[in-house]
């Protein structure tokens, strides 16, 4: 295991609720809470904050709700962030940690295709019914690898910023569980599968860099 470096530059509090609701996408007051490590009554008088400033707005649909930002959410988001990233002077480092982590990004998604389909003779986009013990080996095999070299980008970026902490240990835990046999764990959504904690840290280091989705330069 790879020593725990001390924790960088610690966020506001404004902020970390902020940017959990970007992360996130839809998040109500007590994954915002657990996800900061804020308390439930301070992070839901941020959360009242930010929707007064328009920032956060409300949201249902499906049977799901809570909090999603605005447009105008997005916008203090992004400036927030590039102020501490400057201030806690890490903007090579994340960088450099991105630049690491997009090659791997590349293999995730290779990884969750692997497991959702299982191409056969008569159809190559087949679901994968995890019927083959072997195939699912191979791809549990593969996020057990990812999850190391997680845990190394982690540790560098959480040095820097203290916020990046935890992505490692959540991936980690979703494995274990696909790996129990609890299937749902390696892409489901809703829950903190190993593909939306993944996605959840691509989009925080995306934000954190001014990056918009789409413009990386791919590895190759």
């Amino acid at each position: 295991m790879t020593p725990s470096a001390p924790p960088g530059r610690y966020s506001t509090p404004d902020l970390l609720v902020l940017h959990a609701v970007r992360v996130s996408g839809v998040a109500d007051d007590g994954a915002v809470a657990r996800r900061t490590g804020i308390g439930l009554a301070e992070a839901s008088e941020l959360l009242q904050d930010g929707e007064a400033f328009g920032w956060v707005s409300r949201v249902a649909f499906a049977g799901t709700s809570g909090w999603t930002l605005t447009e105008r959410g997005r916008v203090e988001d992004t400036r927030r962030l590039a102020e501490e990233l400057d201030g806690a002077g890490v903007r090579a480092a994340v960088a450099a940690a991105h630049a690491a982590f997009v090659p791997l990004n590349a293999r995730l998604v290779r990884a969750c295709t692997d497991w959702q389909l299982r191409p056969d003779e008569r159809d190559r986009l087949a679901a994968n019914d995890h019927g083959d013990a072997a195939w699912d080996a191979r791809v549990l095999h593969e996020l057990a690898a990812l999850a190391a070299e997680l845990e190394r980008l982690v540790a560098a970026l959480a040095a820097g910023l203290a916020r990046f902490g935890g992505y490692d240990q959540r991936f980690s835990g979703a494995l274990a569980r696909a790996r129990s046999g609890e299937t749902r764990w390696v892409t489901g959504v809703g829950i903190a599968s190993c593909h939306t904690v993944w996605m959840e840290l691509h989009e925080d280091l995306l934000a954190t860099l001014g990056i918009a989705r789409g413009a990386e330069r791919q590895p190759g």
